[in-house]
């Protein structure tokens, strides 16, 4: 009696997240100039798509440690890809797929340099016992004292910043990034009074004060990031950092 030939079920493309649906909504968006249909485009049919391809980057390669925590490293990556869609041209015949695998997995690797290079010379205050002496010394005797040249480049800059922030505001209209920004203004004049400040406990400030989601915030922060840098470029500023 002849055995039953066991038939291969072949994957529904529909299924993957990043499909055909996904390449077209791409090269759409890099065709297009409308503002809301790029911004249509990327939250219903290209986010997700950029989510997965991060998080499954990060747990095949082990990127996130206790420095880099998951949450934290997916949204920056994805805020990446999103601010580098307009480098992609799909006229020259690559895959936005293979384009942007290549692209995310170079920033993280970049990212984890960083954080390596930053660990190796950074000093943890919970072992002060086991540091040398010379190291205890250093940091006993040390003193947080901003030279008069650097308390009025600090000054500058924030009146620069105030300047830019005024000039995003004028430029955008989205609901969302206009709580956003309203959220980046308070942060900035409260930055003082805030008990613990790093990139994470930002962005959780962030979301608290403007109401907006994770998702709803990366978004918004995205293209508030594309104002800034315009008008960085464009403007003579004497900013510290840009």
């Amino acid at each position: 009696m002849k055995g039953k030939k066991k038939t291969v079920k072949k994957k529904n493309a529909t299924k993957l997240y990043f499909n055909t649906e996904t390449e077209n909504a791409i090269v759409e968006f890099c065709n297009s100039e409308c503002k809301k249909t790029r911004e249509k485009l990327y939250v219903s049919k290209i986010k997700r798509s950029f989510d997965k391809l991060a998080e499954n980057l990060i747990f095949i390669h082990s990127f996130h440690s206790e420095t880099l925590p998951y949450d934290i490293l997916k949204n920056d990556c994805v805020s990446f890809l999103f601010q580098t869609m307009h480098k992609f041209d799909p006229s020259k015949g690559s895959k936005a797929f293979s384009y942007f695998n290549v692209v995310a997995k170079h920033w993280l690797i970049a990212n984890a340099k960083k954080d390596q290079k930053r660990r190796r010379t950074s000093v943890s205050l919970e072992n002060f016992q086991n540091l040398s002496s010379s190291d205890k010394s250093t940091i006993e005797t040390y003193e947080k004292i901003i030279s008069p040249e650097r308390k009025m480049m600090i000054k500058e800059t924030k009146q620069d910043l105030q300047d830019i922030f005024k000039k995003i505001e004028k430029r955008i209209s989205s609901e969302n990034e206009i709580l956003c920004m309203k959220a980046i203004i308070e942060v900035f004049e409260k930055v003082d009074q805030l008990d613990f400040l790093n990139k994470r406990a930002i962005f959780v400030y962030l979301r608290e004060i403007s109401g907006l989601n994770p998702k709803q915030l990366s978004i918004a922060m995205s293209n508030i990031r594309k104002h800034y840098r315009e008008i960085v470029k464009n403007d003579k500023y004497n900013l510290i950092f840009r």
